[in-house]
């Protein structure tokens, strides 16, 4: 993307976000740029507003950044991605945790997504995800774990997703249906 079509872009989410709304003319003048921005957008700033006027204004079908309770079953049984908890460790040890799930908590996945592996790894005990892998943050209900999705992406990494059932899904289904 050229320079001057990432300030058009940079200057289209200013104004949504001082005004709150995007008028039609605006964005169908942009579509061009935003459809480029879709494949194109490591030169961008990757806020997440940016990112929400990008998914909201885009005519392409739009992403799913959830996943299932089978999804999340599948991810974690074929390794293929990396789970991260984002409560707080009080949490973990009071109600349980998700098998094969790494806690960063919230206040902290901004700076751990950008520690080198070898600090991640010593601070949370396991291989820091890279910007290109799969990654899935769950917490309790979904709230948490959302948030953490808008950091990541706001930190350059491009498949994330969020379990918005959270450990109360996991319990009900996995923990709770063994127990009977």
């Amino acid at each position: 993307m050229s320079l001057k079509e990432c300030l058009k872009l940079t200057g289209l989410i200013h104004r949504v976000l001082l005004n709150g709304s995007l008028t039609p003319p605006t964005c169908s003048r942009t579509l061009s740029c935003l459809s480029k921005a879709r494949t194109h957008y490591a030169f961008c700033p990757r806020t997440p507003a940016a990112l929400h006027v990008l998914r909201g204004c885009s005519s392409a079908p739009q992403a799913d950044f959830t996943v299932s309770h089978q999804q999340l079953k599948q991810l974690l049984s074929t390794r293929t991605g990396v789970v991260i908890d984002v409560r707080e460790p009080w949490e973990l040890r009071e109600y349980g945790s998700i098998p094969g799930s790494i806690n960063v908590p919230l206040g902290q996945v901004n700076q751990a997504l950008q520690l080198t592996p070898d600090d991640f790894r010593e601070k949370y005990g396991s291989d820091m995800p890279r910007p290109n892998n799969q990654v899935v943050f769950s917490c309790l209900a979904g709230i948490r774990s959302k948030k953490a999705l808008d950091t990541a992406v706001s930190l350059g990494y491009s498949n994330v997703q969020h379990y918005p059932g959270g450990w109360e899904e996991w319990a009900e289904r996995e923990v709770l249906r063994t127990k009977h």
